[in-house]
């Protein structure tokens, strides 16, 4: 609520965190803790839905992860807090879950305007992580995002689109589009996580390559 009262507007979409579901609540499911979010969201003036203003379409997509990016090893099932503390419907294993939510944005894919930045809390492709990254934490790369989140930004043509969840900062062009992962961080994370707010968009122009060129501020992003 705060820093929807200090700008015009803030989106959000919910990441893997949010849907974490606590031992005693033995009735919620992760789908109820995503609806709660929503909730949450409206009741403090965050959007959640796309944008339509003057030239500049900003569109929020939703996601999960699919093992689109390889399927996860034994240290990872072991490890990873999601397979505890999210609790889906007993239909649904991460390929339903993270095809529910990528149907979600099926309305927002009719941007409006010439100008498309699109987000998400997931990564849409996992070339966008840097190969300096070492072998010991790529076995987290199967629960990093999906491929369907790719598909959708590139069915909407999106000039920049702006992930998170990776930890890591990164700018990089593919494509045609450019991926922007400007990291918040757990506290210690200095090296690899950015910490500010960094500006991508204004008065019709936005970040075109790494080195800043027809780089006005305007939008910032920041992400964890």
């Amino acid at each position: 609520m705060a820093l929807a009262n200090q700008f015009r507007t803030v989106f959000y979409v919910p990441g893997n965190h949010e849907l974490w579901v606590t031992p005693d609540d033995k009735t919620k499911t992760s789908l109820d803790k995503f609806e709660e979010v929503c909730a949450i969201m409206k009741n403090c003036g965050v959007c959640g839905s796309a944008l339509h203003d003057d030239k500049l379409s900003i569109v929020p997509l939703l996601g999960w992860y699919d093992y689109s990016f390889g399927e996860p090893c034994n240290e990872l099932n072991e490890m990873w807090m999601d397979f505890v503390a999210c609790k889906w419907p007993q239909s649904m294993g991460v390929h339903e879950v993270a095809a529910y939510f990528v149907e979600m944005n099926q309305p927002l894919l009719r941007p409006a305007n010439n100008i498309v930045i699109s987000f998400s809390h997931f990564l849409p492709r996992i070339d966008v992580m840097p190969h300096h990254i070492p072998e010991r934490y790529r076995l987290l790369y199967p629960v990093f995002g999906t491929n369907l989140l790719e598909r959708q930004i590139r069915r909407i043509r999106s000039d920049i689109h702006v992930y998170g969840h990776s930890h890591v900062n990164r700018q990089v062009k593919i494509d045609g589009i450019t991926y922007i992962n400007n990291a918040f961080g757990y506290p210690a994370e200095t090296r690899i996580a950015a910490k500010h707010l960094i500006c991508i968009y204004q008065d019709g122009w936005y970040r075109s390559d790494r080195h800043g060129r027809r780089n006005p501020v305007g939008i910032s992003a920041s992400t964890t």
